[in-house]
């Protein structure tokens, strides 16, 4: 069972990876522009040693079935963000001359993508019982998003666009 949950991960990642690349582009050459690009390779970094952690660390660890129950859910969540913003969600910070998304999960918070991140960034280590890569990468992240939410929402604000 953690083999499958590690693949999971994995072919999560990468899946994810094409379709922001693939939705990027679309949004790229319908006239939007890209913001805080200068960091995007160091989130990729990070976001790949969490990974790597994952599988180097808990390729042999037991799974927690409350928190594997917790992980399911979130990615729950993962859908719902991913369909409500369809060929608007990528990986990067993407501004489209278009109004701002307020459906769905954006109802309710205003980066339901990173408050996802963040709970997942916890919550997959913990199902293997690593905590220690848990807080590592959960602090990392912190910076991570204090840099990202604020070039975003930079780039977002009324006026800015």
């Amino acid at each position: 069972m953690t083999a499958a949950f590690l693949l999971f991960i994995v072919l999560q990642r990468l899946a994810e990876l094409a379709l922001a690349r693939r939705n990027t582009a679309r949004l790229l050459a319908r006239g939007a522009r890209e913001v805080g690009a200068a960091h995007y390779p160091f989130m990729v970094a990070m976001h790949g040693a969490w990974v790597a952690s994952l599988v180097i660390f808990g390729h042999d660890a037991t799974i927690r079935p409350g928190w594997l129950a917790v992980f399911a859910l979130l990615q729950v969540l993962r859908v719902w963000i991913i369909a409500t913003l369809g060929p608007r969600w990528t990986t990067r910070i993407i501004v489209v001359d278009e109004p701002l998304v307020v459906r769905g999960p954006f109802r309710v918070v205003a980066h339901p993508n990173y408050a996802l991140v963040v709970a997942e960034i916890a919550v997959a280590p913990l199902v293997l019982g690593l905590t220690w890569v848990a807080l590592v990468f959960s602090a990392l992240n912190a910076a991570m998003l204090w840099v990202r939410i604020g070039a975003e929402n930079a780039a977002l604000r009324p006026g800015a666009r």
